[in-house]
């Protein structure tokens, strides 16, 4: 992993400890994050993490897939967004996906977390591949986009690289941006460990990705891109996700009949 700056102006506060990578977010003008050296054209990425404790609101941590350097207006983005609150375990996930550049499209949905985000590890994970993306929690799904291209027209198909970043969402993150970072609570610290990137990498001179995991006997199901367990959720993941979903999500686009008064296409279907 190299650290990476969306703007020059931008400082870095982090620093890796027995194998924990930790990010500082100290005052407006601060950011800290990572990105994988290499892009990805599908695959396996995850991340456990710790949030602040305390007074967090405006405080938003990313876990995120991303290409927009490479595709400035056109970029594609898969997105765990940790959002923080004024009270210490009223964290909110938010997760969102969108392909070339479609922004204007929001696809965001917020769960409740069912646990102490500020206490242990937690793992977050994506699957990403040519059949469905997958947002997963400690391993379990809570939510599954599936590319089909007549309904989901703007599905994220181009090599993308990974992030991690803790930064300032003062004007949204938390209800709206009615409660803003407050810095006299500063420094906000976040932990990571146990990253795992797997998955086809891109190599930018050739323009094709390169995967090491499938061999020429076929993809075995532990396949991060092409393995029965990664490319279709079973059953019971599948009853797992619903019930899950009907208990802690707090919103889907999909359901905002004010934001949309025509529902975008994949919900329709």
């Amino acid at each position: 992993m190299a650290s990476k700056s969306s703007s020059e102006a931008h400082t870095f506060s982090w620093l890796i400890m027995e194998q924990v990578l930790v990010l500082y977010l100290t005052n407006l003008q601060a950011r800290a994050g990572f990105v994988s050296q290499n892009s990805y054209k599908y695959g396996f990425f995850s991340a456990a993490i710790k949030v602040p404790s305390g007074y967090t609101s405006g405080v938003v941590i990313a876990f995120y897939m991303s290409n927009a350097e490479m595709f400035p207006h056109a970029h594609d983005e898969i997105d765990f967004e940790l959002l923080g609150h004024q009270r210490r375990r009223e964290w909110i996930l938010q997760t969102n996906i969108y392909g070339n550049g479609s922004v204007h499209t929001g696809r965001e949905e917020k769960f409740r977390l069912w646990f102490d985000p500020t206490q242990q590890f937690h793992q977050y994970s994506i699957i990403w591949n040519h059949n469905h993306t997958v947002f997963l929690v400690d391993n379990v799904p809570i939510r599954e986009v599936i590319y089909r291209q007549t309904t989901f027209t703007s599905y994220p198909l181009k090599p993308m690289s990974v992030y991690c970043t803790i930064w300032d969402g003062s004007e949204w993150a938390t209800r709206g941006g009615k409660y803003p970072v407050n810095y006299n609570y500063a420094p906000f610290v976040t932990n990571l460990r146990d990253m795992e990137l797997a998955g086809c990498s891109w190599d930018s001179k050739k323009g094709e990705a390169v995967c090491s995991n499938s061999g020429e006997g076929g993809a075995s199901s532990l396949d991060p891109v092409g393995g029965q367990d990664f490319v279709k959720l079973s059953e019971e993941q599948n009853l797992g996700m619903q019930e899950l979903r009907k208990r802690f999500m707090i919103y889907s686009y999909c359901k905002d009949k004010n934001r949309y008064k025509v529902l975008p296409p994949e919900c329709r279907a």
